[in-house]
Parts: C-alpha cells; structure tokens; sequence
C-alpha cells in the first residue's frame, strides 16, 4: 500500500515537473519567436541606414519579364570536349563593313546673345585682292554678373508765374529710402533660395567686385523684400485652400530660437501643391502636429492626396474631404524589403510596375481625363484588384516586424485610400509631384544649415511658395521676382492675382 501511494506521488510529481518544463519550453519558444522578429526588424533598419549613407536614392525596379529588357534567343552549339584537358571554343562573327565615321557637329550657339565681333585680316594682303567671303568662327565666353549703380537725376525748375519749384516724380522703389533696387534684391533671394547660396558667400562675391555690405545690410534688405511681398503669399494662400484637389507633403528645418541657445528647433514646412493649375505653398509651423493642416485646411473640401502619416487621418472620415494615399510610398516599402523577401516583393513591384505603365501610356498619349479614367478602369483595376487579393492572402504568412510583414501591413492599411486614384481621370497614382517641389528645400538646407528665427523660417516658406511656383510654371524666377519688386507697390489690391507666377506675364519691353 505504501509502495502504491509513494509511486502515485511520484507519478504526480513527474506531470508536474513537465507540465513545468512544457511551460518553460513554450516560453522559450515565444522569446525566440520574438528575437527572430526583432533581428529581422533590426537587419531592416540597418539596410535601410547604410542605403541611406551609402546606396542608390533610385528606387527604379525593373524584373527580368519587363518588356524593355531584351532577350537574345541565342542557341549556343555544344561543341565536343577532347579528353585532354584542353577546350575547343568555336563562334562565328560577321565581317565589319567598311563604315564611315561620322564626326560629331558642334551645337549652334543661341541666336539671341550679344556677338562681339573681333575680325582679324590676313597679315599681308596683295593689293587688287578681292574678298570673296568669309570664315566665321564662333566661341561661348562668360563675364562675371556686374554691379552698377542706377543714377536718376531729375532736374529742377522755378515756375516764373508762381514762383514754385517743380521736380519729376521719383518712381515706386521696393525699399523707400532705400538704396537696393529692385535688381540686386532679386539676385539676392534667388541666389540663395534657388541657388542655394548663403547670404555670407554672396558678400563675399560682392567683396571681389569692390562692393563691401554688412550682414545686416543684407539681411534687412531680405526682410523689407518679403514685407512687400506678403499680401501677394496671402492671395497665393487663398488660391491654393479654394482648390479641389490638393497634394500635401511636410519636410523638417532646423530653426534657430532663444529657448535653445545651443542648439536648434525642428519645425516643419508643411507643402501644399495643385496640381490642376501647377501653385505650390509652404507653410511654416514649429511642429509635425496635426494642427498645421487643420489649420490650413479648414476652409478646404475635396481631395486631399497624402503619405501615410498619423496626421491626416483625421480627414479619412470627414464629411466633404477625399482621401488618397501614394502608390509610390507603398512601392517604397516595399523595393525595402526586396533584401528580406525577394520572391514576394518582386512580385508586388512588378504589378505595381504595371500600374505605372498604364499612367505612362496615359501621359504618353497625352489622354484626357475621362480617357485616363477609362484606360484605369480597363487595365488598372484587374490588377489593384489582384494586388488586393495578394496582399490579404499573404499577410498572415510573414512576420509581422519583417520588412515584407511591415510593407504588406502598411500597404494593408491605406489600401482603400490607394486604389481610390481611379476614380478620377484628375487624380494622379502617387503624389511625386509635390516631392519634387520639397527637393530644393533639402539642398538649401545642406547648405545654409538652419534658419534664424521662426520668423525667418515663415519668409523661406513664402519665398519657396513664389520660385517653387515659378518652376512648375516654367517662369524664369528672377525676371519675375524683380518685376514684381518694381511694380507691386503701385499695384491694385484685387488684381494681386496677375503677379502670381502662373499667371504672370513678362513686361514688353
């Protein structure tokens, strides 16, 4: 009996000591599951830091089945190896023909440069020799931009009858009392927010051609330049939030403030772009907060197209705005994880490459947009709708931290806002276009490193506005800047309109 009962502990004992072990093991298992997870997730950022730091910025994919690649159906000859050792190659090749070697022409140099003729006779020259032609031969040189200085003189008369004097009137200047004309204060801005040159390099050009200007000087010219430019950003503002169909996009900049003497604030122009009408606007705000563009956009109805960020959410439901979301976003995450799964993210690359070829045979054909619409709804949704399908069936079969689990996931996510760009032959795939009007903001920042003030960083945002406008519309930003300089003070209120860059219309002369 005792023996019965000492075996039956025992026995207990055992079932406890694995159902202990069995927990121990299941735990083990799950911290390896999620160490696997993790080590997925952190190879994925490392790829992506050393792209970053040392890779390709083009995310251009192009699969072996892509009909621009070509395939030589070549049938190589299987030629019997001697037992020796040695190995016998055998191939054919056409003769070359005889080929003449065409010699590359110079380009003609633009017709509408100033020639400056220099005409060189023969040293000796028989007299009675008749000149029965001439050579000409033409070079491009380069003078350096020049300063001069603009002398208006106006005299003065005594009016005999009354005695009075009288005296032309002096025109509008951009700066009153000022002694910058319209001009140089172009060149200024343009340099550095197109140029991308701090204002310091440009004194010291100025320096080399004689002309030493303070700092300060400089920098109170910008200020009185963009007060004189600010009812035109307004009007701009205006236009861009009574637009129906907006693209927006935001991108840090580093902003020197009083709250931290040793260091600098990140604030964040959020853009703003039409693409209907081809305006883009930055607006300036101290964070990445969704109160910028509930702010922007509170007078705003119709569609909005965005990444995918938290922020704009909150117009995912409301009730007269239209959410998109960018393929190209959704693209990227995944050409990210071509590393960790290339079988399943070249198979979504290359339907997504088969989407953009429908935009390419869109634009190509120069398609209205009903046609655009139509050619979508042919060719375009039997291939979201496959996407879709894929995208559902695989989700459970990765790991969620894997950089496929995390693009198929992301992508998941906004698909209902991805897919809705058929809808309207207006609409574009990815929202590139305002990407674009960000890119001299990354440049510019690289080399003027922050700005001085959230003052400061709001005139950038203006200034951007206006030469960001201007690129879109193919309008030459200094021959605008410094038209509107010369004209804006004398400008009706009302017809501010005209200035705008795209619908600007240079001055005869």
């Amino acid at each position: 009996m005792k023996n019965s009962i000492e075996s039956h502990i025992e026995i207990l004992s055992l079932r406890e000591e694995n159902s202990r072990l069995l927990q121990i093991n299941a735990a083990l298992q799950k911290e390896i599951s999620e160490l696997k997870s993790d080590n997925l997730f952190t190879k994925h950022e490392l790829e992506k830091i050393k792209r970053i730091i040392f890779g390709s910025r083009s995310e251009r994919f192009i699969g072996s089945e892509h009909p621009s690649q070509l395939s030589f159906n070549i049938e190589v000859p299987q030629i019997e190896q001697p037992e020796s050792g040695k190995e016998i190659i055998v191939y054919e090749r056409e003769k070359k023909k005889d080929v003449t070697i065409k010699t590359h022409s110079r380009s003609p140099l633009p017709s509408h440069l100033a020639r400056q003729q220099e005409i060189i006779e023969p040293a000796h020259i028989e007299e009675g020799s008749k000149k029965i032609g001439e050579e000409i031969t033409e070079f491009l040189e380069y003078t350096p931009g020049k300063l001069f200085v603009r002398q208006i003189i106006r005299p003065k008369y005594t009016v005999p009858s009354t005695g009075s004097i009288v005296i032309g009137n002096l025109p509008s200047l951009p700066i009153p009392k000022g002694n910058a004309g319209a001009s140089l204060l172009a060149h200024i801005i343009i340099s550095k927010f197109v140029d991308h040159l701090p204002f310091y390099r440009l004194i010291q050009m100025f320096k080399r051609e004689g002309v030493e200007l303070a700092e300060s000087t400089v920098n109170d010219w910008f200020n009185q330049s963009c007060k004189l430019l600010n009812l035109l950003y307004e009007c701009l503002i205006k236009e861009i939030q009574s637009k129906d169909y907006l693209m927006a996009d935001e991108t840090p900049i580093q902003v020197l403030t009083e709250d931290k003497p040793e260091s600098t604030h990140k604030g964040y122009h959020w853009v703003y772009y039409s693409p209907k009408d081809k305006k883009v606007c930055f607006d300036y705000r101290k964070g990445r907060g969704r109160e910028g563009p509930e702010d922007f956009l509170k007078t705003f109805k119709g569609t909005l197209q965005t990444d995918a960020y938290a922020a704009y959410d909150i117009y995912d439901n409301k009730k007269d705005i239209t959410l998109l979301a960018c393929m190209a976003h959704a693209r990227r995450k995944f050409d990210e994880a071509l590393s960790n799964d290339p079988e399943r993210a070249k198979h979504v690359l290359l339907l997504i490459q088969k989407l953009y070829e429908v935009e390419r045979k869109a634009r190509e054909g120069s398609l209205t947009p009903e046609q655009r619409k139509q050619l979508r709804i042919e060719e375009s949704a039997p291939v979201l709708n496959e996407l879709e399908a894929w995208l559902k069936n695989n989700i459970t079969e990765v790991l969620p931290k894997s950089a496929i689990g995390h693009a198929i996931s992301y992508t998941i996510a906004i698909w209902h806002r991805l897919k809705r760009y058929i809808d309207d032959g207006n609409y574009e795939i990815d929202n590139n276009l305002i990407e674009n009007s960000i890119r001299p903001v990354a440049i510019g920042k690289k080399n003027y490193m922050f700005a001085g003030s959230h003052e400061g960083a709001k005139r950038a945002a203006m200034i951007y506005s206006f030469v960001g406008t201007c690129k879109l519309n193919n309008v030459n930003p200094f021959d605008w800047l410094k038209d509107v300089l010369e004209r804006i003070s004398d400008y009706k209120g009302n017809q501010l309109s005209d200035l705008l860059p795209n619908n600007w219309k240079k001055p005869t002369q």
